[in-house]
């Protein structure tokens, strides 16, 4: 071989290097993108999983999916009338725990409708609320599940009691971002909306049935 193929044979041997260790570090980018975004989500994706590329797969098929949602704040009344529904929920929780969580699961699906999200089988629900609700997924699913187990008789009171607060951490996170009233809206009305502070206090956990 002369110089000068030995010079050529260098040079693509460089290139594939350089092209090999691009795509590495844009591959270990995207995933650290991906962990940051979905947090416990991802070794939740890693675990069902056969290999880390599969699971990387999948959260990115998540996040398009919903991106495709036309996902948005709650209208102010529409935020007011999620919250009294809340509150009953609660209330009927002292004398009908039961009945209690399954409302409130309902209601969850009711204000992911409103916010947009397409409201399928519980696993495309928790799927695309991990998107952009990580943090509190987790909770949806302890919750739906501590359903499942009371309809087959394996939850008690305190584990339905723990279902609720699970499910009012999501109710929370959703109902949090508020579209501005109109500007045109007429002064009662204004008066009428809940001030700052009273949007920012939290939900009381469901008290224990009796």
């Amino acid at each position: 071989m002369t110089d000068t193929t030995w010079l050529i044979a260098g040079g693509v041997v460089v290139i594939v290097l350089i092209a090999a260790l691009i795509a590495l570090t844009i591959r270990k980018r995207n995933s650290e993108k991906l962990k940051s975004r979905f947090g416990p989500e991802y070794s939740r994706a890693l675990e069902k999983s056969s290999n880390q590329k599969e699971a990387e797969a999948e959260l990115s098929d998540r996040q398009k999916r919903v991106e495709g949602y036309d996902i948005k704040p709650l209208e102010a009344a529409d935020r007011a009338r999620f919250l009294e529904a809340w509150r009953a929920v609660q209330a009927q929780f002292v004398d009908d725990p039961n009945q209690a969580v399954t409302e409130a699961d309902k209601l969850l699906a009711e204000v992911m409708a409103a916010r947009g999200y397409l409201v399928g089988d519980f696993e495309q629900r928790s799927a695309d609320l991990s998107v952009d609700h990580a943090a509190v997924v987790t909770n949806y699913r302890t919750g739906h599940d501590i359903a499942v187990r009371h309809a087959i008789g394996e939850a008690n009171t305190e584990d339905l009691r723990q279902a609720m607060v699970a499910y009012r951490s999501l109710f929370d996170e959703l109902v949090g971002q508020t579209k501005p009233a109109p500007t045109e809206a007429p002064p009662k009305a204004e008066a009428e909306a809940p001030s700052p502070t009273e949007r920012a206090q939290p939900i009381a956990e469901p008290a224990a049935a009796g």
